[in-house]
C-alpha cells in the first residue's frame, strides 16, 4: 500500500525541498518528496508531500515535521505505483514551443517535448518561474538571438539547460547546482530526454557548485547566456560574480523572484554593467538583462 503525508508550508520551506540533503539517508525505502504551490494568488502558501511505500512511522513524521511549519496529514492511497501517484496531479504545461510532462502523460506532436520526473529536485516546469524562463528562452530564439556558451546555475532538474540546447543545438552548456541530488536527477533526466552529457558542442556538462565557485565554470567563462532560476537573495549576492562571468553583449535570465523583489534584483545587476531588457510581468518575474559594459 502507498501512503501520502502532506504538510502545509511557506514558500521558503517548499523551495528548500529542492536544495536539501536527503532527510532519510538510512531509510530502507525513502519517500519521494515534492513541493507545490496550490494557488498562484497565494505565493507564500505551499505544501510538501511525501509518498511512502509503507505506512510512515512516528520517526518518519518527526523528520517531515522538521521540514515545514504545518502539521502532517497522513493518507492511505489506492494500491498503485506511488511514484505515478506523486506525479498524477502535475498536469503537462506548454511554454512557448516547449511541452513538459511527467511519465503519467504523453508527449505532444509538433512541440519540443521534455519528460521530467517530479522528485527530490526543484524545477519540473510546473512552477511559474520555470515556465517563465522557458517562455523567455523561446522569445530570445524567436528574436534571432544565438548562443554558443550557456550556463544554467541552480539547475534543479536540468530542464532549462535542456531547453537551451534544444534551441541552440551547437552550443556548449553546463548545468550546476549546490545540491548533489539535483545533479544526479539532471543526469537521469538528460538520459531520458536524449541530451548528451559531455564537454563539447551540443553536450551538457554537469557539476556540483555553490554559485560560480567551480573550476569548470571558471574555465568556460565568459558565457554568452547565463540562466539562474534561484531566489532573489542569492541573485543579489551573486550579481558581481554573474556579471563578470558573462561576456559583453551576452544575456542573463534571472528568476525565482516576486514582483516586489524585481527592482532590487535588477538594480544589483545594473550597477554591475548590465542593461535591463525585459522586466517580465505578473507575480513571478523573469528578468532578461544584457551585459553592456
Amino acid at each position: 500500500m502507498s501512503w501520502r503525508v502532506t504538510l502545509a508550508c511557506n514558500r521558503a520551506e517548499g523551495e528548500a525541498v529542492g536544495a536539501m540533503d536527503d532527510p532519510f539517508p538510512d531509510h530502507p525505502s525513502p519517500p519521494v518528496i515534492v513541493a507545490d504551490e496550490p494557488d498562484e494568488h497565494c505565493p507564500d502558501d505551499w505544501r510538501i508531500h511525501a509518498y511512502f511505500e509503507g505506512e510512515p512511522t512516528a520517526a518518519d513524521l518527526a523528520v517531515l515535521q522538521g521540514l515545514a511549519s504545518g502539521e502532517p496529514v497522513v493518507e492511505l492511497l489506492a494500491d498503485e505505483d506511488w511514484v505515478t501517484v506523486s506525479q498524477a496531479g502535475l498536469e503537462p504545461i506548454r511554454a512557448g514551443r516547449f511541452f513538459v510532462h511527467t511519465p503519467a502523460h504523453a508527449a505532444r506532436e509538433g512541440a519540443i517535448n521534455f519528460l521530467i520526473d517530479a522528485g527530490l529536485a526543484f524545477g519540473t516546469g510546473h512552477h511559474h518561474t520555470t515556465r517563465g524562463c522557458l517562455d523567455a528562452l523561446d522569445r530570445l530564439a524567436v528574436g534571432g538571438r544565438r548562443f554558443g556558451n550557456v550556463a544554467d546555475i541552480g539547475t534543479g532538474t536540468g530542464l532549462l539547460a535542456f531547453a537551451a540546447l534544444a534551441l541552440w543545438p551547437e552550443a556548449r552548456a553546463i548545468a550546476t547546482d549546490i545540491d548533489p541530488i539535483s545533479i544526479d536527477v539532471t543526469a537521469d533526466n538528460a538520459r531520458a530526454n536524449g541530451v548528451t552529457i559531455g564537454e563539447g558542442a551540443g553536450a551538457l556538462a554537469l557539476a556540483v557548485a555553490d554559485g560560480m565557485d567551480h573550476p569548470a565554470l571558471a574555465e568556460r567563462a565568459p558565457f554568452d547566456l547565463l540562466i539562474a532560476n534561484i531566489l532573489a537573495g542569492p541573485l543579489i549576492e551573486l550579481a558581481p560574480a554573474f556579471s563578470v562571468a558573462v561576456e559583453t553583449g551576452g544575456m542573463l535570465l534571472l528568476s525565482g523572484l516576486l514582483d516586489t523583489q524585481a527592482e532590487a534584483v535588477a538594480d544589483a545587476y545594473q550597477t554591475k554593467g548590465c542593461r535591463l531588457v525585459d522586466a517580465g510581468s505578473g507575480e513571478w518575474r523573469v528578468l532578461t538583462l544584457e551585459r553592456s559594459a
